[in-house]
């Protein structure tokens, strides 16, 4: 396979005319005899492209002069039923092919971490925040493994998407196909495309202005999901005593220069700034779609293999990101027991066992926490005589228990986040059953992505293989 950062327009371009000679020879539409001549000519124009400093022309229109330089005007008979339409929508195409592979594998890779972070934090107790404000007990896993369906569904678009993007255009020349019988499918395979792009008129004026803005779609829900994972961070580093950071050190933080007590979060900082400019990239795609007749080359700008290439290496970082959290158990447990994160748990509890309506429960619930904040008490230290005091008051005038039913022990038990946890009971919860069921699910879908891409690789590969085999035995 060619080397990697050579496989740019100009190669594919080089591809292309390669399976042109061996189609066309072999269909009748070109003299056999003269593809000898022909292979030689395209061979000597891709090692000229191939050496140090050489000039690789990505156009159809400067890529012709140097084949016709090196076999003569004869060779533009391989050009039969072609258009630059048709040549440079394949070529990009098939770029975009590999830039989406590339881009699949660092989002699984991402998603492996997270899954095994979610494994290791499954019974690491921490707040979870709705509104910006303390809500409720969860476990890290948990939290982690709701991250791991959203990037699941980032690789769900993106498969999506390279099952759209794989159809060969070639052969539809610029909208309504040509005269010379052209073996459209047979390109197809030549290439590593699965199928071809059937419609004429769509492939190269409808599908090529919007592949771009799907492109944009598709990073954009990426990008979109890693910023908000780093804000969520970022909350902590507000905080005199967060619970979550990042190791210090490396790229992970850097020493402010007037103020020797900050560690600043560097790589949260650069990583969510490339993921807006990401993001701008991906409008930029829908606005260059815009208002144009079909055909236009506004919408088909290189700078959607920037942003695709771009998402990869943020991708990279991000898993840096990943691998350099350092989660504190002990104050994460403190901070919620700093807050009244259990309050909605007395309620459901005094609903579940004792008939109490939900609302009684939870207007008792809501009152004691009123206290407590005006009094500055905390969950633990909350005397229960203000507990039956409060819950005497609120039940006046409604159906229910006149005492508070929960004895001392219960209350104190039903505000611990561990319990809480831990009792969760619905499909779903971060209780530990639910997680292992979720994380096997997981990975195994990991393990599919994995394979998934590989098989796309392969195909790639073996078409590739093929193709130069081929070609070359037309060089004998």
């Amino acid at each position: 396979m060619s080397n990697v950062s050579l496989r740019d327009q100009f190669f594919w371009l080089g591809q292309i005319n390669k399976a042109s000679l061996i189609i066309n020879s072999d269909e009748g539409i070109l003299d056999r005899q003269m593809a000898p001549k022909f292979a030689k000519a395209i061979a000597k124009v891709l090692e000229d492209g191939a050496q140090q400093g050489a000039a690789r022309p990505e156009t159809v229109i400067t890529f012709e002069p140097l084949l016709i330089k090196a076999g003569g005007d004869e060779i533009t008979m391989i050009h039969a039923g072609r258009s630059s339409q048709d040549m440079h929508a394949t070529a990009r195409m098939a770029m975009m092919r590999e830039d989406l592979l590339a881009l699949a594998e660092a989002l699984v890779a991402v998603n492996e971490t997270v899954i095994k972070l979610a494994e290791e934090h499954r019974q690491t107790i921490v707040p979870s925040y709705t509104n910006g404000v303390a809500a409720q007990p969860t476990s890290y896993g948990h939290y982690l493994h709701a991250i791991s369906n959203g990037f699941d569904r980032n690789m769900q678009r993106l498969c999506q998407f390279y099952t759209r993007l794989d159809r060969s255009p070639m052969g539809t020349t610029v909208l309504n196909g040509t005269r010379w019988p052209l073996n459209r499918d047979r390109m197809a395979a030549c290439l590593g495309f699965n199928s071809i792009a059937y419609n004429a008129y769509d492939a190269n004026q409808i599908f090529s202005s919007e592949y771009g803005t799907e492109a944009g779609f598709v990073v954009t829900s990426i990008v979109l999901l890693i910023g908000n994972f780093i804000e969520d961070v970022m909350q902590q580093y507000a905080q005199p005593r967060p619970w979550i950071l990042l190791r210090e050190g490396g790229d992970n933080t850097y020493v402010s220069s007037a103020m020797p007590q900050k560690r600043n979060p560097g790589i949260l900082n650069t990583t969510r700034e490339e993921c807006s400019g990401i993001i701008g990239q991906a409008i930029s795609c829908a606005i260059r779609a815009h208002n144009i007749p079909p055909g236009m080359t506004d919408a088909r700008s290189i700078e959607i293999h920037t942003m695709l290439k771009n998402t990869c290496n943020t991708l990279k970082k991000f898993n840096k990101i990943l691998n350099a959290l350092n989660v504190n158990k002990e104050r994460a447990l403190e901070e919620l027991n700093l807050d009244w994160t259990a309050s909605q748990e007395i309620a459901d509890v005094l609903m579940f066992k004792y008939k109490l309506p939900f609302r009684v429960g939870h207007h008792f619930a809501s009152q004691m926490v009123s206290y407590a904040r005006a009094n500055n008490i905390l969950p633990l230290e909350f005397p229960y005589s203000e507990v039956q005091r409060i819950y005497r008051e609120t039940i006046t005038g409604h159906a229910g228990p006149a005492e508070m039913p929960m004895s001392e022990a219960e209350f104190r038990a039903t505000l611990d986040p561990v319990a809480i946890v831990n009792n969760r009971a619905t499909k779903g919860g971060p209780q530990p059953a639910e997680m292992t069921i979720m994380l096997n699910d997981a990975n195994k879908t990991l393990a599919e992505q994995r394979k998934w891409i590989g098989e796309r690789y392969a195909v790639l590969a073996d078409a590739e293989k093929k193709l130069n085999s081929d070609f070359e035995k037309l060089l004998v």
